[in-house]
């Protein structure tokens, strides 16, 4: 026992160390303050609906109608029967956000070093590097949770994947099973689709080396072992992941019907995102340095450069005043690269950019060269517009790749595979595998080209830049000016810095291969250095400043006059916010025609571009909108209802009119009375007249008389058979109507995106629920596969400890 005790207690000790750093860089988080996250705001105020109907009534709605008309709650943090693997994850997250992320950063990356049995010391060492690399830090500061959440278990996911290959096979295999479990449920399929990529070139390295050594019996046993675990691990997440599928093919990330844009133009056709919007953020080739030089495209949009800036001097010059001199040099636009927004630069570090080139010299073999075609694929693949030809094959041929947006973000890849290296060229320097000259050889040709590529920069920029950025168009050219040489002192002074980090990490390898200094202290020395390297960078972009009181954080809205007004109404309506400059704001407090989010109906999404952003009031008014919410010039908010003339909840129109194809269909709501007359594509029409008319009289009316989240009841009243509209947005998969209690056949889509059906005449109850199939099946399926999971654990563990004893 006192042996299992010893021999576990380093890794206690670095989990503690870990626990230590992640609560010291956020500080504040012991305070109960949080950090303040641009992103999570909006998230707050995109699922505010649905907790408040969990608060109320202990059950999980997974409809919305706070944003976008509504939507599901898929991707709202929706909350699934028998989902246990998200119970292990919270159990992980033990720690205040956003400390617990930078924690399972930590832990991640050092589970997957013991699986390639490096020694805990450099295992530490090597998670500092990854867990504070500036990505990774900044991310969270803007509250991309879900992007962190599934990167933190990238390095967790392959540790099992290398045990497996390593013929630990019950450990790989569970391992696996439970990371890639964790994997999934962070929810942030972009991620989870990138490390396939790494798996990939892990499984072409390992195949080719099996090859080589004729064993490759055991490498298809292992890709057998790995593919059961694969297979469990999308079990354990089954709800999430086939109701995710479901919803995407009728989101902006599935196949538009349409064949036009909102001018007319063509548009292009795609079974995804559109080709623009997918390389929207596409890392810059000279942005590469970036990686290696903080700030040598500048840094981030927004620079805080101080009073000894040129940008200073030149507006006191102007004659600001030195407090407004100040507050611009504050946020001073020092990024002259080519992308939209950069927060701050992708920055891996001078020390382990350093370590990975010595890596490259010193590592040999399969390892080496499934971390370096990672790095290159990553690297590439960022480049998106920039590199054409590439990302074009990609979009067109690789399957899943036009579902995804900013490109760059493919370089968390090499942001994980740089510090293994990195860390492996320690390992190669401390072993006896190569002889003191090879390693001095390979020292000399990384300073060379490290500290070398430092001096070119130096001493060539003005040849090689010229520190111009299209923001600079309509900027005088004495401000140009200051601009351009802060740019250039920005660049001078961290090129220096990196040439400095990287003379003295050249210098702690020298003296330990000239037996000047121990292991231990190599360690040591790294391990300051790469602490002060990153978290110097990381403090400039996220700190204490980011940090409020937690009420601020939980309630980040506040009702104005306008709100104040609306929530006086009790009824059943939509609001267009045309004040508030937070997207999720309304929805938040009212049920909105506007929200933040990544995935919306593609069919809405089609009524904004086409309709709602251009205020047509015939549209507005079938999405029963009863209040637009104004500013006046003096700032102040009202709740206007003299906009709109809502058409109500339901109403029975005189004409259903069925067109040829989508693009009819939203054209013609251009110039429909949507009060008498609605038009379809559906093809439950095709066998009826192309204008079909209904009697409507004073006597005929539809109420709604009950309306939850996901439940709606309407009474009507009719003496002749009618057709319905339904200000509801139509979403197939899930909302069935009943008349009288009885399940009917399935309503139809009309007016592009709302509801209808056809209602008897007489006195009717009409009832929609909101009744997902794919919820059930795939609670059904989660409960299995944890059973399975949890059998196969208790055996796995039982023939360990057996085969131990033996």
């Amino acid at each position: 026992m006192s042996f299992s005790f010893k021999r576990f207690l380093p890794h206690i000790l670095v989990l503690v160390g870990f626990v230590v750093l992640s609560l010291a860089y956020f500080s504040p988080v012991l305070q109960g303050k949080k950090i303040f996250q641009s992103d999570i705001m909006h998230y707050i105020g995109m699922a505010q609906q649905q907790k408040e109907f969990a608060k109320a009534t202990g059950e999980e709605t997974y409809w919305t109608n706070s944003a976008f008309g509504g939507m599901p709650t898929y991707q709202l943090g929706a909350k699934y029967p028998h989902n246990y693997i998200k119970k292990l994850d919270l159990t992980l997250r033990f720690l205040p956000r956003p400390a617990d992320y930078l924690f399972l950063y930590f832990l991640g990356f050092y589970i997957l070093l013991l699986s390639l049995k490096v020694d805990f010391k450099l295992a530490a060492l090597g998670a500092l590097a990854f867990g504070f690399s500036t990505y990774l830090i900044i991310i969270l500061g803007v509250g991309h949770n879900a992007k962190a959440h599934a990167i933190a278990y990238m390095p967790m996911v392959l540790a099992g994947i290398v045990l497996t290959f390593r013929k630990k096979y019950i450990l790989g295999f569970l391992l696996t099973a439970i990371a890639l479990g964790l994997e999934i449920v962070a929810n942030h399929f972009q991620m989870t689709y990138y490390l396939l990529f790494l798996v990939i070139v892990l499984g072409i390295a390992y195949f080719i080396d099996a090859y080589q050594k004729k064993v490759l019996p055991h490498f298809f046993k292992s890709v057998g072992l790995l593919s059961v675990a694969a297979i469990l691990a999308v079990g354990l997440n089954a709800t999430n992941i086939m109701a995710t599928q479901e919803y995407a093919k009728e989101s902006t990330r599935g196949k538009s019907e349409l064949t036009i844009n909102p001018d007319g133009s063509e548009k292009e056709i795609t079974n995804g995102l559109s080709r623009e919007y997918i390389t929207e953020y596409s890392y810059g080739l000279a942005e590469t340095f970036n990686l290696f030089i903080p700030k040598f495209m500048g840094g981030g949009n927004s620079e805080n450069i101080g009073k000894d800036s040129e940008i200073y001097k030149t507006y006191v010059s102007m004659g600001a005043s030195p407090m407004e001199a100040l507050e611009i040099s504050k946020n001073a636009p020092m990024y002259w690269g080519d992308q939209t927004i950069v927060e701050a630069p992708a920055y891996v570090g001078a020390v382990i950019i350093f370590l990975f080139v010595l890596g490259l010299f010193l590592v040999k073999g399969r390892l080496k060269w499934w971390l370096v075609g990672g790095t290159i694929l990553s690297l590439l693949l960022s480049y998106g517009k920039n590199l054409g030809f590439l990302t074009d094959f990609f979009i067109d041929y690789v399957p899943l790749y036009n579902k995804f947006r900013a490109v760059s973000s493919i370089q968390v890849i090499l942001e994980l595979c740089i510090p293994v290296l990195g860390i492996f060229a320690l390992v190669r320097l401390f072993n006896d595998f190569q002889k003191d000259e090879e390693k001095l050889k390979a020292l000399k040709y990384t300073v060379a080209i490290t500290a070398g590529l430092c001096l070119i920069f130096l001493l060539f920029k003005s040849v090689l830049f010229d520190f111009k950025s299209f923001r600079d168009e309509g900027i005088s050219e004495v401000l140009v000016d200051a601009i351009i040489a802060d740019r250039k002192a920005l660049f001078t002074a961290d090129t220096i810095r990196t040439l400095i980090l990287v003379l003295l990490s050249a210098g702690t390898v020298y003296f330990f291969l000239k037996k000047k200094l121990s292991e231990n202290l190599v360690v040591i020395v790294f391990g300051v250095l790469i602490l002060f390297d990153l978290v110097s960078v990381n403090k400039n972009y996220v700190n204490n400043d980011d940090f409020v009181s937690a009420l601020k954080v939980d309630k980040p809205y506040q009702p104005n006059v306008a709100d104040g007004e609306i929530l006086k109404d009790n009824g059943h309506f939509r609001v267009f916010d045309a004040a508030s400059g937070a997207p999720a704001k309304a929805s938040y407090y009212h049920n909105s025609l506007f929200g933040y989010h990544a995935a919306k109906l593609g069919r809405y999404n089609d009524l904004l571009e086409f309709h709602i952003y251009k205020q047509n009031v015939e549209v507005l008014n079938m999405l029963n909108t009863k209040y637009v919410i104004v500013q006046n010039q003096q700032g102040q908010t009202r709740a206007s209802t003299s906009y709109t003339e809502p058409n109500g909840n339901a109403w029975f129109v005189e004409e259903l009119r069925q067109v040829d194809n989508a693009n009819a269909e939203i054209r013609i709501l251009d110039s429909l009375d949507t009060k008498r007359k609605a038009v379809t594509t559906m093809s439950d029409f095709s066998d009826k007249p192309e204008v079909m008319e209904f009697k409507v009289d004073s006597t005929a009316s539809i109420t709604l008389k009950e309306f939850r989240p996901n439940y709606l009841r309407y009474e009507s009243t009719n003496p002749n058979e009618g057709f319905a509209v339904f200000s509801e947005i139509y979403y197939e998969n899930g909302w069935n109507a009943y008349l009288g209690g009885s399940l009917v056949v399935p309503h139809q889509r009309v007016n592009y995106a709302l509801r209808g059906m056809k209602v008897p005449k007489g006195n009717q109850i009409i009832e929609f629920k909101f009744e997902p199939k794919v919820v059930a099946t795939g609670s059904k399926i989660a409960l299995a596969s944890s059973t399975v999971f949890g059998i196969l654990l208790v055996l796995g563990v039982f023939y360990s400890l057996r085969k131990k004893e033996n």
